[in-house]
């Protein structure tokens, strides 16, 4: 029996079970606060954009397992144990954890996704798209009904971000991107 005909009667009889083949790739995702990686050959794109302490679907779970055949490193600041109870202060140590961690994988990524979710405001995620704009890492979607959809179309058009207008345009994006980066041989780190 050829070992992928095993793996597939293990998932078969175990669905809650995740069975990693040894052929097998896929993302590692790395979710606030945990350490971000120090070295690694692997792409790695940050997921920002809407979370509004929860309320914002998990799109970030979405696009993660669009991406389940590649090679990435997920760098998600979308934090399990968010206790809305934190202030957002310099003081709170949970708060500033939360932004310091953001900020580090920001800065580590080699595409920068912003999901901006139609009904919410996600200030954070403006604040960081005006910091990235320049970059050249940046993909952006802001859907109709995102509340400041035209300063996001403004930003994205006097500084060159690519715009996409749909979430399977997002994944299509993102894969293009990584593609790109990875023939420049960008990722050796």
């Amino acid at each position: 029996m050829k070992m992928s005909a095993v793996l597939f009667a293990l998932a078969a009889l175990a669905p809650g079970l995740a069975v990693v083949g040894p052929a097998a790739a896929g993302p590692t995702v790395v979710v606030s606060p945990q350490p971000l990686p120090i070295d690694s050959a692997r792409p790695r794109v940050f997921l920002g954009g809407s979370i509004d302490m929860g309320g914002a679907p998990d799109w970030q779970a979405a696009l993660t397992a669009a991406l389940g055949d590649m090679d990435v490193t997920i760098l998600n600041p979308r934090r399990p144990d968010w206790n809305p109870a934190w202030r957002p202060e310099a003081d709170e140590p949970e708060f500033r954890r939360q932004v310091e961690w953001e900020l580090a994988a920001l800065e580590s990524a080699d595409v920068i996704v912003m999901y901006f979710a139609p009904g919410t405001q996600s200030p954070i995620s403006l604040l960081e798209m005006g910091l990235h704009a320049r970059g050249g890492k940046l993909i952006v979607l802001a859907p109709e009904g995102f509340w400041r959809k035209g300063n996001v179309d403004i930003t994205a058009r006097v500084y060159g971000v690519r715009q996409v207008q749909a979430m399977d345009e997002l994944t299509a994006a993102v894969r293009q991107a990584l593609s790109n980066a990875a023939a420049k041989g960008r990722f050796a780190r």
